[in-house]
């Protein structure tokens, strides 16, 4: 069903077509962790959670994947939280811009940014680099769901808090970030929901240690390509 969705949104323009290869890269990634949610994972997830909830201007930043596989959860989490929603493209154009605000309005996002950028992330040239003052280049916490690397680390230059969600570990997303989801994103998002429910007035979570939580998530991957080297003897 998510390659359905994905395949649709190419047809129509939502996607991009390094959007299919890069999905097909996450799920080799995701066999290996065993298609689920790893308790590091959930433990990020709450950190997560607890970071956009204290934040003072939350973003979520939204690219043709994210808006193709999980529209409603995505816009579900932004209004939880509340957090402003602001499509970010790799591969920018009008038309891929228009498309994507569409999808989420029709999913139920009231206001959409990212359309009339007026703001550049320093060190990003081009179409790359454009945000909106109000959304992304003001904000303090930013949830970049299947972001690029380039931009992940652009954004922790300008001192943000980024939280991202990568199935790869090894990413240079996944280690730029402040925190990592390594998880499947339409596991990640709704899991994010539930736990900013659960921990709304609670105090701050204490500091995340990414570098950690990634060391545990390649050796969960470790230990299952020698479970299944070991299988095939």
């Amino acid at each position: 069903m998510k390659r359905d969705r994905l395949i649709q949104a190419y047809r129509s323009g939502m996607v991009a077509e390094a959007g299919m290869i890069a999905h097909g890269r996450g799920e080799a990634f995701d066999y290996l962790l065993g298609e689920c949610t790893i308790p590091e994972a959930e433990e990020a997830e709450m950190a997560a959670a607890s970071l956009l909830l204290n934040a003072s201007n939350p973003v979520i930043s939204v690219n043709g994947n994210v808006a193709a596989l999980c529209p409603e959860a995505v816009v579900g989490l932004a209004k939880a939280i509340p957090a402003k929603l602001e499509v970010n493209l790799f591969y920018r154009t009008d038309e891929r811009m228009k498309l994507i605000t569409k999808h989420l309005k029709d999913h139920g996002a009231r206001k959409v940014l990212g359309m009339k950028p007026d703001a550049q992330i320093p060190g990003l040239e081009h179409a790359r680099g454009l945000c909106t003052e109000e959304g992304i280049f003001s904000a303090d916490v930013v949830l970049v769901p299947l972001e690029d690397g380039d931009r992940a680390q652009a954004l922790r230059k300008m001192g943000k808090t980024t939280i991202v969600i990568d199935l790869n570990p090894l990413s240079r997303s996944a280690r730029a970030a402040s925190v990592t989801i390594v998880d499947e994103v339409t596991r990640a998002i709704p899991k994010i929901t539930g736990f900013v429910g659960e921990m709304r007035g609670l105090p701050p979570a204490k500091a995340f240690d990414n570098e950690l939580h990634l060391r545990k998530a390649i050796d969960r991957i470790t230990n299952s390509l020698f479970e299944l080297r070991c299988a095939f003897k």
